[in-house]
């Protein structure tokens, strides 16, 4: 199979998003979509123990043998998980949200973080502690659950989803100095927030910049 960029997504919502993304920064680009909607069905109801995160990581060197050199993981809640791929593959494994996170931590020490799974609560929590010890940096999380808006997105009701997200961030905004959108696939409720004077940080852009980049290192001039 031709080499190429992979994502593994949880939830097919996003393939749309990320190929909008592809299209816009080179529409040559060679890429593969993975769903597993299982794994994150699994990690929400019982996290991520030894056997999940072995499959996790299987799918990602299976990838790889399938032509993958840059594998792109779009779901937080097995972020780490993936991330933990890059000890044993060959290929360069990306999780969506660390790249995010970096540029939280240098933005501001108030950083809200927005969820609309409580799943991904400590993924995203446990990544920017993380990158604020890397950088010797003191921050302040405030946590928010978007509670009533992943029902929206699985009854397919993707403005009702927007919606409520944008209605928490808007209640919240006061709060801190950046916001941060913990799953991908909550990016299109930053633009119902015009009057949120703070940045609101998603992860789709700026982690498939990332990805590409690598990939562009990895293929040479």
């Amino acid at each position: 199979m031709q080499s190429h960029l992979a994502f593994l997504h949880t939830t097919p919502v996003l393939i749309d998003t990320f190929d909008r993304l592809v299209a816009e920064a080179d529409p040559e680009l060679p890429v593969r979509h993975i769903v597993e909607e299982g794994f994150l069905t699994e990690a929400r109801e019982k996290g991520i123990g030894q056997d999940l995160n072995g499959r996790i990581q299987g799918r990602i060197g299976a990838a790889i043998e399938e032509g993958a050199r840059v594998v792109l993981c779009t779901c937080s809640t097995i972020g780490a998980s993936a991330e933990g791929a890059n000890a044993t593959a060959e290929g360069v494994v990306v999780r969506v949200d660390r790249p995010m996170a970096e540029k939280a931590v240098q933005i501001g020490s108030r950083i809200i973080v927005a969820a609309a799974l409580e799943s991904t609560l400590a993924p995203t929590r446990n990544l920017i502690l993380e990158v604020a010890n890397t950088r010797k940096k003191r921050i302040d999380l405030i946590e928010v659950l978007c509670d009533n808006a992943w029902s929206r997105l699985e009854e397919g009701d993707n403005e009702g989803y927007f919606s409520e997200i944008a209605r928490k961030l808007k209640e919240r905004a006061s709060e801190g100095d950046v916001i941060v959108l913990a799953q991908a696939s909550m990016a299109g409720a930053a633009e119902l927030c015009p009057e949120v004077s703070i940045p609101i940080l998603s992860s789709p852009e700026i982690g498939f910049q990332h990805a590409l980049d690598l990939w562009k290192q990895t293929t040479g001039p």
